[in-house]
């Protein structure tokens, strides 16, 4: 059976889409689902990890219980569908090819739309896109847009401005990703999305959804729920087609 999605948000982590592209998804054809690549449960007895310990958990399997709530909430306020695929996080997972998220892309119809992180200066989020834009390589597939991911892509100085996306070409620091993304794939912006106040108050209440992340995301990201901070705006390209043999 196909799926039944106009639009699906590929999330790495539970937090990644309401960070990245809450304000995005509300201009975004209905039904849509937030796919949370990294949403499988950690193997039984796992010992709690450095980031799961930072955020306050005791043990792996209270941590994800937990995210797996927060994210249900913020599907809510999001008016999207909740789909977790059984890869577990980070630190409690393995090498290899993600399971589920070939089987999903394959799924779906060309004229549903899927948004891909950017990965900057995230090896999960890096993974996902390499894995995503090889399934979505062929002639019948799904639309596909790359959107930076926050608050890393954030942290550009020039980002919430026209020039951005010229600035992470030229980035060492904050444009890696974007620079390897665009060397195989030409982009156009195809969403820019700078928060007005009544934006940033609906994502600031997704984003607070995820609350046993965000003391650590702070630690790391200074002003994460700052007004003028890195979630301010959002930013999503598409993928031009590259010029056939004679064209």
């Amino acid at each position: 059976m196909t799926p039944p999605w106009r639009t699906v948000v590929l999330s790495p982590h539970f937090d990644d889409a309401a960070l990245s592209v809450a304000a995005l998804v509300r201009r975004l054809p209905r039904p849509l689902t937030v796919v949370t690549v990294f949403g499988g449960p950690p193997p039984e007895g796992s010992p709690v990890s450095r980031w799961d310990a930072t955020c306050g958990f005791s043990s792996a399997a209270e941590a994800y219980a937990c995210r797996r709530a927060e994210d249900a909430r913020a599907c809510a306020l999001l008016e999207a569908e909740q789909t977790l695929l059984p890869n577990p996080d980070g630190p409690y997972g393995a090498t290899g090819p993600l399971r589920g998220l070939d089987a999903l892309l394959a799924g779906l119809t060309a004229d549903t739309t899927v948004l891909v992180p950017l990965g900057t200066n995230q090896p999960d989020h890096e993974r996902v896109r390499h894995q995503a834009l090889a399934a979505l390589d062929r002639p019948d597939a799904a639309r596909t847009l790359v959107y930076a991911d926050l608050p890393y892509t954030g942290h550009l100085p020039e980002w919430a401005t026209d020039g951005a996306s010229d600035a992470l070409a030229a980035s060492q620091k904050w444009g890696l990703a974007y620079q390897e993304l665009t060397r195989h794939h030409p982009c156009s912006v195809a969403h820019d999305v700078r928060l007005d106040d009544e934006q940033w108050a609906a994502k600031r209440a997704a984003v607070l959804c995820h609350a046993s992340q965000l003391a650590p995301l702070a630690a790391d990201h200074g002003s994460l729920a700052a007004r003028s901070g890195p979630l301010r705006a959002e930013l999503a390209w598409t993928l031009d087609a590259r010029p056939g043999p004679g064209a």
